[in-house]
């Protein structure tokens, strides 16, 4: 059956999907060698300047191309990435790339005009990314690399990263106002200020289509301001919501609550991000950047339901409350050395957590402290990489050394501490370009993600005089990539076979305030993606992605790594049938995965089709989004995990969790141009 569904997909795919196709035909200006290529709604054509077959730039200037469900889902433009969602709107998403659950972000990295977005020591999760306060119609273009061949890639960038760049040149001054089923309703406010200014305004309120409703309330406001070499961004993001988590199939089939239920209606949160940027881009080759950052969020969660607390239940609460200040420098040096290119670079950043810690609540009230503390983090890192070119062959060499450290303020003193560590990741890229039209890779380096530091200090598990064990502040990976790209036509196909290993997956669990211990793990793949675009009016897109991921040595549990899935695949098609008519309709299917080790539950495989209809009628434009459009009753996440419900015996069931696709949901979008 999992089988058939892959085929099936491939299959879809190829007669249906976005505007993304990255080829030659579509770029409408030339430029010279060594500037940007953007190249609107497409992928930039990498031949001759890519470093590996799995990089790529995609432009979003027409991004109304492609339906969304939600804003995390833009980091489905890296070939073989999904998002999905098991909570409520003020939770980061569920990423998956390469092999990885990569839960909130922990080996995926991503940055917004150069601020990173991943946070360390989190209250929930080592490398929590939320991309929730985006506003996708603000966003010019996003660059994409995989594994950890690349020196600019440090921290949480194990399976890859993303750069993502707001508009840099201005952009159309516009109202949209959308509203759609289940009580959703958006208005964006986007202002052109001059040339190389903007400012967008982002409201969104939603009931959501759940029996227990979101009431999702968002506001997110992002500006940009450019004058000279200098640019200044900024953003403002809060949002409150209920959540529906994942919940067990027992209660559904038995019909305790239906499929859109819940069992614990008071679960939810909220969230805020501030973000002032100032940048520097000069003619010289140097590139620098200075940022603050303020956050916080307050999440209520309960996954287990009775089977900790059998009185109260078992609802806990996260809360992080941070600073986050930092910056970098980037230096290109213009005069070759020996014949090489040379780049250079350094970072810096300093989290100031002034509160980060795990409650026992009922209905959002605190019953008992798990775990609370102070933790001020540090980090600092210089690079630098050399690029030459042998004829028709281009190698780049680099060095990437970073050095983490910090002090943890705990409130029981037995858990407080410091520590620091120091880690060497060397680089190495080559390129043939064997042709105008095909391009071969070979890709290998070492990488990293760090460790929460309450898991390097803590010595007792919270609440008992147990024992707890420590954690590396690293966990190293090495890795290697071979590729090829071809590109001809208006056709372009990239091909990767990939390796990984990771020393270990040692993490600090934020659900229980403690550490858990995993062996390492080694992960192979191939990554296929295809392009074709016949002619100004249609744009085809494929990508399919298999992964093998193993714990490594012979664990006596099974070698399995739980929602590792084993085969992602996406694709989609464009079609402008008139100069005014564009539709476009985009499937993804997430592969199976084992649940737990010995892979003796696994999740099946699920489609999800979104469609869209936009009609451009000169003083206006209207959108119609079909989300879920074949109304699948799959889901966004299934696990497996022991949980007790009312009445059922003290030691709990063990039992599958899921979290249910959102029914059919239509959306209808009026922008008005304004000026």
């Amino acid at each position: 059956m999992c089988r058939r569904s892959f085929w099936l997909s491939l299959l879809m795919a190829s007669v249906a999907l976005p505007a993304m196709a990255q080829t030659p035909a579509a770029e409408e200006e030339i430029v010279a060698a060594g500037e940007p290529v953007h190249v609107f709604g497409k992928r930039r054509n990498e031949i001759g300047v890519a470093q590996s077959a799995s990089e790529g730039v995609v432009s979003f200037a027409r991004f109304d191309d492609r339906p969304l469900t939600r804003p995390g889902e833009l980091v489905e433009v890296v070939p073989g990435m999904a998002a999905t969602q098991h909570s409520g709107s003020t939770k980061a998403n569920q990423y998956f790339l390469r092999g990885f659950n990569l839960d909130h972000g922990t080996d995926f990295s991503v940055s917004l005009d150069g601020v990173p977005l991943n946070l360390r020591s989190h209250g929930h999760g080592q490398g929590y990314l939320d991309l929730n306060g985006i506003t996708p119609e603000v966003i010019e273009t996003i660059t994409y690399r995989k594994g950890p061949y690349h020196a600019v890639l440090g921290d949480f960038s194990n399976a890859g990263g993303a750069q993502f760049e707001t508009f840099a040149n201005g952009t159309p001054s516009y109202v949209q106002l959308t509203t759609g089923e289940a009580g959703y309703n958006r208005v964006l406010g986007v202002a052109g200020v001059g040339e190389r200014s903007f400012l967008a305004v982002d409201y969104t309120h939603s009931r959501g289509p759940y029996d227990n409703p979101d009431n999702l309330r968002k506001l997110a406001i992002t500006g940009r301001v450019g004058w000279g070499n200098w640019s200044l961004t900024g953003l403002a993001y809060d949002a409150h919501t209920n959540a529906t988590d994942q919940v067990p199939q027992r209660a559904i089939e038995s019909g305790l609550i239906s499929r859109l239920g819940a069992i614990d209606t008071s679960d939810g949160g909220e969230t805020s991000r501030y973000i002032l940027s100032l940048g520097y881009h000069g003619p010289d080759g140097l590139e620098a950047r200075l940022y603050t950052q303020r956050y916080s969020l307050d999440l209520f969660s309960n996954f287990s339901y009775f089977l900790n607390d059998p009185v109260n239940g078992d609802q806990f609460q996260q809360s992080d409350q941070r600073w986050v200040h930092g910056g970098s420098v980037i230096k290109t040096w213009a005069q070759p050395l020996a014949g090489f290119t040379v780049r250079t670079g350094a970072e810096f950043r300093y989290d100031d957590i002034g509160r980060v810690g795990l409650y026992n609540t009922k209905q959002r009230q605190v019953l008992s402290t798990v775990r609370e503390d102070r933790v001020r983090e540090y980090s600092a890192t210089v690079f630098a990489d050399a690029t030459r070119a042998f004829g028709p062959v281009r190698v780049t060499g680099g060095l990437r050394m970073d050095a983490i450290g910090g002090e943890v303020r705990s409130d029981d003193a037995r858990n407080s501490g410091k520590a620091d560590d120091v880690l060497l990741s060397p680089k190495f890229t080559a390129a043939w370009r064997v042709s105008e039209t095909v391009e071969l890779y070979g890709d290998a380096g070492g990488g990293f993600h760090s460790n929460d530091i309450r898991g390097a200090t803590i010595t007792v598990i919270p609440g008992s005089d147990d024992p707890a064990p420590t954690v590396d502040l690293f966990a190293a990976s090495r890795g290697g990539e071979l590729g090829a790209r071809y590109s001809a036509g208006g056709f372009t196909a990239t091909a990767a076979l990939w390796a990984l290993h990771l020393d270990s997956e040692l993490v600090y669990i934020g659900d229980g305030g403690d550490t858990a211990s995993t062996d390492a793990t080694d992960r192979t793949g191939l990554e296929l993606l295809f392009g074709y675009s016949p002619h100004s009016r249609l744009d085809i897109n494929l990508t399919a992605a298999a992964s093998h991921a193993r714990y490594a040595g012979d664990p006596p549990d099974g070698d399995r790594i739980p929602n590792a899935l084993e085969y992602v695949v996406t694709g989609g098609i464009t079609a402008r049938l008139t100069p005014r008519l564009t539709t476009t309709v985009t499937v993804r299917t997430l592969g199976p995965a084992p649940l737990i080790e010995d892979n003796s539950q696994r999740s099946k495989a699920t489609t999800f089709v979104n469609g869209l209809i936009d009609y451009d009628f000169g003083r206006f434009s209207v959108k119609l989004e079909a989300l879920n459009l074949l109304d699948s009753r799959g889901n966004d996440i299934q696990y497996y995990y022991t949980s007790r419900l009312p009445g059922e015996p003290a030691e709990g069931v063990d039992d599958h969790h899921v979290h249910p696709f959102e029914p059919r949901t239509l959306r209808l979008s009026l922008r008005i141009p304004v000026g």
